[in-house]
């Protein structure tokens, strides 16, 4: 009897969570009926989230992908938004800390994003993993990241550091192009690639793939040419580390995760024992 009242009441939960699944997705698409700007809208959950210290409340991370009556276009964006099944709302905020609850919310790091070409140093089974998103050309992140990197360094055992290119292509179109330059030369067995990627003098600006190529050999005492940055595997690689950061969530850099949570202070690599 007991067993088959909790067979009831799992299905029964479950059952509510997919109905609320449901609502909140309908929700968010009538929400843009009256968008001038949209022909189409689909709304897909992707995931539920805890907000810390305020239980009664989840963080959904919803999928919008949208097509645009101007030109046709496809837009696809991510979001948060929070229910406690009653109430739905794009912002909340924490009256005694005055924190928008977006800060309580964690994305758990899946298991499977620490992938093997990702680790730049460390053993797979050190004590702690670490998780970078960066752009070469950030001001933060050229002062942040190479002190990160060379601390970590030290000691592989205590911890495994894994990078995600993340280049900001709107701010620093430059990156975008080194980046793929980096890939490039780590395919061919060249190490600490990513250390030194933060030594290249390129103007953020720059367009030109010429002048950006010729900076990053310059630096890198490296002769990587334009048509290696088109490989397969170049490709393959610097589009898993953008599907990553789209699925976390990363809008900025550098960011990092102290293994598989979000670190805000950038700085639990140091307070580790």
């Amino acid at each position: 009897m007991l067993k088959l009242l909790a067979t009831i009441l799992i299905t029964s939960s479950f059952a509510y969570a997919q109905d609320l699944n449901q609502k909140i997705e309908t929700f968010i698409e009538n929400s843009f009926d009256n968008n001038p700007n949209v022909k189409s809208m689909n709304v897909r959950i992707l995931s539920k989230n805890r907000v810390q210290g305020h239980e009664n409340w989840s963080a959904y991370i919803v999928e919008l992908d949208a097509i645009l009556k101007k030109d046709g276009r496809q837009v696809v964006q991510k979001m948060l938004w929070f229910s406690d099944g009653e109430v739905i709302t794009k912002e909340l905020f924490d009256i005694k800390s005055a924190k928008e609850m977006g800060d309580f919310v964690s994305i758990p790091f899946k298991e499977e994003y620490y992938k093997r070409e990702n680790l730049i140093s460390g053993n797979t089974n050190a004590k702690y993993r670490v998780a970078i998103f960066s752009d070469p050309l950030c001001p933060f992140c050229k002062s942040y990241v190479p002190e990160a990197i060379n601390h970590m360094k030290k000691e592989p055992n205590k911890y495994a550091l894994y990078y995600y290119h993340f280049p900001l292509e709107t701010l620093h179109p430059a990156a975008v192009e080194l980046v793929k330059a980096a890939i490039a030369l780590e395919l061919k067995g060249r190490k600490n690639v990513v250390l030194d990627l933060y030594k290249v003098k390129v103007d953020p600006k720059e367009r030109s793939h010429e002048k950006i190529l010729a900076e990053f050999n310059k630096a890198m005492n490296s002769n990587i040419k334009p048509f290696e940055l088109l490989s397969k595997e170049v490709t393959a690689h610097f589009k898993s580390d953008m599907e990553i950061a789209d699925m976390m969530m990363v809008n900025g850099t550098p960011m990092v995760f102290f293994d598989g949570k979000l670190d805000k202070t950038k700085m639990k690599y140091k307070e580790a024992k």
